[in-house]
């Protein structure tokens, strides 16, 4: 029998998987990860990221939420590598133009003023990736949430890939089985999952992500919180008009936001199926319940998330939006 050696060609996108999971599975490759990685090169590199993202976040409280988000959206693709961070060239498609990060992914610009901050004081040591790691962490941590210890080494890629973002990235429009299936393939639990979903204790979200659940005529939402929503994004235009996803305490990190899906006040689709009489229920009942609860878990899936390191070497970026020359 004649068998064709395509039926064994792995794709681009099938082999980085493969790789990413290899990467997940073995020790050594996030053994390289220390808390005392600058301990000795850079004594006062995370004194001077917090002091950039205090700043930040206290000009704009709203900050904090687009620094964790930055974050995972860069751990998610590729790992944690400050790929989002690239922009576009000639070779180098950015993701920061995928559909999940266009027009809403935002808080470059603190990080360059952080990384420009560090490079005063230890040219060429700490990469922007740790630098996006500590970075959500001081941001949680300044509005209330979580504060943990944070691993460090990471390197800056070289590359970046709209297409993996396209497609790994969490969509509001995911039902809960989606949902589950995009964390595991990154290591991350179910309960690591919800956890992190915690983070929309903050932040907000565009019209356009949540018309379709606010003027459905469902019961899978409560009628007064759709009314409100609806104030602020009307059944045709405004898509990108804000609104809070926790009307309760957008600018604080709290349980609230477990509170209000078992209400039927999630915001998003993907926030509500949390708790939609499926297998998470139990975790969002409990995480509202229990602050303390939902701050430890959401601590370790943040660390987590963390060590999902790019299999390559990389580099130490210059600058964070663009690779050494």
């Amino acid at each position: 029998m004649v068998t064709s050696a395509s039926k064994f060609f792995l794709s681009p996108a099938k082999a980085a998987a493969i790789m990413f999971m290899l990467l997940l599975l073995n020790p050594a490759c996030q053994a390289q990860l220390s808390s005392k990685f600058y301990d000795k090169t850079c004594p006062k590199a995370l004194t001077t990221i917090r002091t950039s993202i205090k700043t930040a976040i206290a000009r704009e409280r709203r900050m904090a939420a687009s620094l964790i988000r930055l974050h995972f959206h860069d751990c998610f693709v590729q790992g944690c590598d400050a790929s989002i961070l690239l922009d576009e060239t000639s070779s180098i498609q950015s993701e920061k133009s995928a559909l999940p990060n266009k027009d809403s992914a935002r808080g470059y610009d603190v990080i360059d003023t952080a990384k420009s901050a560090v490079e005063k004081i230890c040219p060429g040591v700490v990469s922007c990736a740790d630098i996006l790691a500590v970075a959500a962490r001081d941001a949680s941590a300044y509005v209330g949430g979580p504060s943990w210890t944070v691993r460090l080494g990471r390197r800056d890629s070289k590359t970046a890939s709209r297409t993996l973002a396209n497609r790994d990235l969490p969509s509001f429009r995911d039902g809960l089985d989606r949902l589950i299936s995009r964390f595991r393939s990154k290591g991350l639990s179910a309960r690591d999952m919800v956890a992190l979903s915690g983070s929309h204790t903050l932040g907000q979200a565009q019209c356009f992500t949540f018309r379709e659940r606010i003027y459905s005529n469902g019961t899978k939402i409560e009628a007064g919180f759709a009314s409100t929503r609806r104030r602020r994004c009307p059944a045709i235009g405004g898509d990108a008009n804000l609104a809070a996803l926790d009307l309760v305490t957008p600018n604080s990190f709290d349980n609230n936001y477990f509170k209000n899906l078992i209400q039927k006040k999630g915001l998003l689709q993907s926030d509500q199926v949390l708790f939609s009489g499926g297998s998470t229920d139990s975790i969002v009942l409990e995480h509202s319940k229990n602050r303390e609860t939902f701050n430890s878990d959401f601590a370790t899936a943040m660390v987590k998330m963390g060590n999902l390191i790019n299999p390559s070497r990389g580099e130490i970026r210059r600058i964070c939006s663009a690779v050494n020359k």
